[in-house]
């Protein structure tokens, strides 16, 4: 049963008839009073809930409302409904133990997925079909049995086939897209487009005509009409990666397709509704950040109903011998080359390392000392030699000091010295510092740093 709280009578009869409409049994109130006697008495699936009532018009009502009924019924997934124009009450909501969040006026197919979503995530039935289903999840291109990318693999097995929002974290290099990728193969979009997005890499002015197209003329250079990737993901998924460089005036144009799955084309005043999953990533401490009022809170909370963190690859060494030998496997496919081998003390020595760049370095190591070796069969030595060589600009690095330099400061003298080191390519330079060329751009102009590329 699906619990309506509002005190419209229209809101109430037209969530009632669409909800029944849907196959639902819904029940709907007009109060906190008779809400709470409902939920005394019997455990909705899921509560629809409107924040403001009409008593009050700060929101308060509705907030002591969820906090009363997560009280009793902590497991139940509540919805909040609120006007756009008071959107920070929901994310009080969300703070307060919300499931999820919607503005009136609402777009019914929307709605009707987030409440699917809900009880999918929610029901302990979904859980048990999926476990005697014979479900296999698809990990192709994923490599390791270590305990956190178990753990990980489990959570996308578990999630994938619902539509939930998925968020995916962990540092620059550990297989981000990888994982995005796995949730989409598993999913029942799976055969719609994964359409990936490199937020980093979009400028500000032209954030709506990629992520929404245009019409022929809407703008100087807009020769003929263009699809945008929220229309090239219809009914499939989207990944937003490197979503936490999205500037704020950005972040205000996403969230409102992700509120309602609707938006606008460039030139085009028509609405036009979209179905998509969205997967977003970022190495980024988003949470940090909206602290700072850099990232709104309201857009975090939007996209991160599932999180999945991907550890480190310092904290996965045990497939760091199962990752060498994927990699020189593929490089022998790809160049034609005969199959290396490795030696116990080559395996010892890799699996010792750092990785400050994780899987993307250990990679480009294993390449790089395939193809400048050409052995069949590498030691501990081979790969020493051109560790030591990659890291020729870090030891000059840490060979100078930074003592009583800022963070800021300690971060330009590393961009300048990595800048000198590969004669100025920025491609090479944000590889080596393990960020985006988007992102290496923002910092040197945040330090004044002028290059010639």
């Amino acid at each position: 049963m699906i619990l309506i709280i509002d005190d419209d009578t229209a809101v109430r009869s037209s969530l009632n008839f669409m909800l029944k409409r849907a196959g639902y049994v819904a029940k709907a109130v007009p109060g906190p009073r008779e809400a709470m006697d409902v939920v005394r008495a019997e455990a909705p699936d899921l509560i629809l809930m409107d924040m403001n009532f009409t008593l009050s018009t700060t929101g308060e009502e509705g907030l002591t409302l969820l906090r009363q009924v997560k009280i009793f019924r902590p497991d139940v997934p509540v919805i909040l409904m609120t006007a756009w124009g008071s959107i920070q009450l929901a994310v009080q909501g969300m703070r307060a133990g919300a499931f999820d969040f919607i503005t009136k006026p609402w777009n019914n197919a929307a709605l009707l997925q987030r409440i699917e979503t809900a009880l999918q995530l929610n029901s302990a039935a979904q859980k048990a079909e999926e476990e005697s289903s014979g479900f296999v999840l698809d990990r192709s291109h994923i490599v390791g049995c270590s305990r956190g990318l178990t753990e990980v693999l489990d959570t996308v097995a578990r999630i994938a086939r619902t539509n939930a929002s998925v968020l995916v974290t962990g540092e620059s290099g550990t297989g981000k897209e990888l994982i995005a990728e796995a949730v989409h193969r598993n999913s029942r979009r799976a055969a719609q487009p994964f359409v990936k997005v490199n937020l980093g890499g979009i400028s500000q002015s032209l954030f709506e005509s990629e992520m929404f197209g245009h019409k022929k003329g809407a703008f100087t250079d807009a020769v003929a009409d263009r699809m945008g990737r929220f229309e090239l993901a219809d009914k499939g998924t989207i990944f937003l990666d490197e979503i936490g460089d999205l500037d704020m005036s950005c972040q205000v144009k996403l969230l409102r397709v992700l509120q309602d799955q609707t938006f606008e084309v460039l030139g085009d005043s028509r609405p036009r509704k979209v179905d998509v999953r969205v997967v977003s990533a970022t190495n980024a401490d988003l949470r940090k950040m909206v602290a700072e009022h850099t990232f709104r809170e309201d857009l975090f909370y939007r996209i991160n109903l599932i999180t999945i963190h991907l550890p480190a690859l310092r904290e996965r060494r045990e497939d760091i011998p199962l990752l060498a030998r994927h990699f020189a496997d593929r490089q022998a496919e790809l160049n034609g080359l005969p199959r290396t081998e490795f030696s116990a003390d080559a395996l010892q020595f890799l699996s010792r390392l750092p990785y400050p760049g994780n899987i993307r370095e250990l990679k480009n190591l294993v390449e790089r000392t395939i193809l400048v070796s050409g052995k069949p069969v590498l030691d501990a030595s081979d790969f020493d030699a051109q560790y030591l060589r990659r890291d020729e600009p870090a030891k000059a690095g840490r060979g100078s000091s930074f003592a009583g330099m800022t963070l800021d400061e300690i971060e330009r003298q590393t961009i300048l010295q990595a800048l000198d080191y590969h004669k100025g390519n920025l491609s090479q330079v944000a590889t080596a510092l393990g960020i985006s060329r988007a992102a290496l751009y923002r910092r040197l102009e945040k330090y004044g740093i002028s290059t010639n590329d």
